[in-house]
């Protein structure tokens, strides 16, 4: 009788580990159009990413690189001190975007260039990411105070 029950019992903790793992499968599948990686222009320049792969790179935008094209088009440069990434992007810009501020750019590297599905602007200038504020002062371009821990935190805030 004892054994009849402990084989029930492995056989209902075989179950219910066989499901959570075809579970945990599915929600990765599903997520995986919407994961996006953060790069610095850097990073992509030194691994060429995949073509496929949806990424985030963010940096300042480079002075004199914003040449606007036919409708809502427009590319720019992005750059972390170290190296610079070109990105075209067909769409609306945000109302903050201008050269040398900061910006993250959502999108994909393809044929030597970054196409972007969204931008988004910085606040200001002591609006950055960790990342990006990190890959700056690591170029000695940093020009803020010492990023602060968590993704868009106001510098000096304390908070």
């Amino acid at each position: 009788m004892a054994s009849t029950r402990k084989k029930q019992r492995m056989i209902l903790i075989a179950f219910g580990g066989a499901l959570l793992t075809s579970a945990a499968v599915m929600v990765g599948f599903a997520f995986q159009d919407t994961i996006a990686f953060f790069k610095s222009p850097s990073a992509i320049m030194a691994e060429q990413p995949s073509p496929a792969q949806r990424l985030r790179v963010g940096g300042l935008v480079e002075e004199g690189s914003v040449v606007r094209g036919a409708g809502e088009a427009v590319s720019f440069d992005v750059t972390d001190g170290g190296a610079s990434v070109t990105i075209s992007f067909v769409g609306i810009l945000p109302d903050l975007f201008r050269e040398g501020q900061g910006i993250v750019a959502e999108g994909y590297w393809r044929s030597g260039r970054f196409e972007a599905v969204e931008v988004l602007a910085k606040h200001d200038e002591n609006y950055v990411p960790k990342e990006v504020a990190d890959a700056l002062k690591e170029q000695g371009v940093w020009k803020g105070a010492p990023p602060q821990d968590g993704d868009l935190m106001p510098v000096g805030s304390g908070s």
